[in-house]
């Protein structure tokens, strides 16, 4: 026998689909209006003139600029306020300050800027296709910069393909304190376009160091610095060029000599 169904006086009645939908529509536009409201009331916070910048903090190396160039140079890129400022900006505009290599801009509440500037540390001039107006900073990095402000007038040259300033520097370190060994500096290090390698020192003389790997210029180099003193004790005269690209050995010429020699300095059999 079917039981009938039961009704339940109590229960609510179901709501109408229509209605259900005015409600979720409400509350869609609350929520709206809502977040229009806070984003008006943050807008208008943080347009406030008590967080306009009031102070910049320069910290680092500062010791190449004055702060009227570093302001002509930054201010223009420090556009906003503590909230709106563009960080980045900010930084690229420190950084176009002569002689800065890096910039850090940090905010500090609520209303200043903290500037740790880092300069450039020159240790090298640099020379392509003839111009030497550039430097090279102790990262290997090539700078642009007033060189008449480089208090240190023995700088060596680096004369090499663009790009190459780094592992020019990495050579020129591996280089000089072999030829330390026999008092000689090198002037000027050059580096072709097909990989050979050439010294000048400030004796004047020319080193032709060749190709090869780092390991094996260095090889050469000291190869040639083991025997050359004997070889000048022995002549009594300068040296003016020695080309070391010889397998077994390298030829040398001294004012008024030329000769080929071995690797133990000795003149080589014909």
């Amino acid at each position: 026998m079917a039981t009938a169904p039961r009704f339940d006086r109590d229960a609510p009645a179901p709501v109408p689909g229509d209605i259900r939908l005015m409600n979720a529509t409400a509350v869609v536009f609350a929520v709206l209006g809502a977040l229009a409201l806070a984003a008006t009331l943050t807008f208008w916070i943080v347009h406030r003139p008590v967080f306009s910048l009031r102070a910049i903090r320069v910290e680092g190396d500062v010791s190449r600029n004055s702060i009227s160039t570093i302001r002509a140079n930054a201010l223009p890129h420090l556009t906003g306020n503590f909230f709106t400022l563009d960080l980045a900006d900010g930084r690229r505009g420190f950084e176009a300050v002569p002689w800065v290599r890096r910039a850090v801009v940090d905010r500090v509440w609520p209303n200043r800027l903290r500037v740790r500037l880092e300069e450039h540390r020159p240790v090298a001039l640099w020379s392509h296709d003839g111009a030497s107006e550039r430097l090279v900073n102790n990262f290997g990095e090539v700078f642009e910069a007033n060189i008449g402000d480089v208090e240190d007038d023995g700088l060596p040259t680096l004369d090499g393909p663009e790009g190459s300033a780094g592992h020019m520097l990495a050579v020129f370190g591996r280089l000089a304190p072999i030829l330390a060994a026999i008092d000689a500096h090198i002037e000027t290090l050059s580096l072709s376009a097909r990989g050979s390698w050439r010294a000048e020192l400030d004796s004047g003389a020319e080193l032709e160091l060749g190709r090869g790997s780092d390991d094996e210029v260095a090889e050469r180099t000291r190869r040639f610095v083991a025997t050359v003193s004997q070889v000048l004790a022995r002549y009594q005269r300068p040296l003016e060029y020695a080309d070391l690209r010889h397998h077994d050995g390298y030829a040398v010429r001294l004012k008024g000599v030329s000769t080929t020699l071995d690797a133990g300095g000795k003149p080589a059999r014909k």
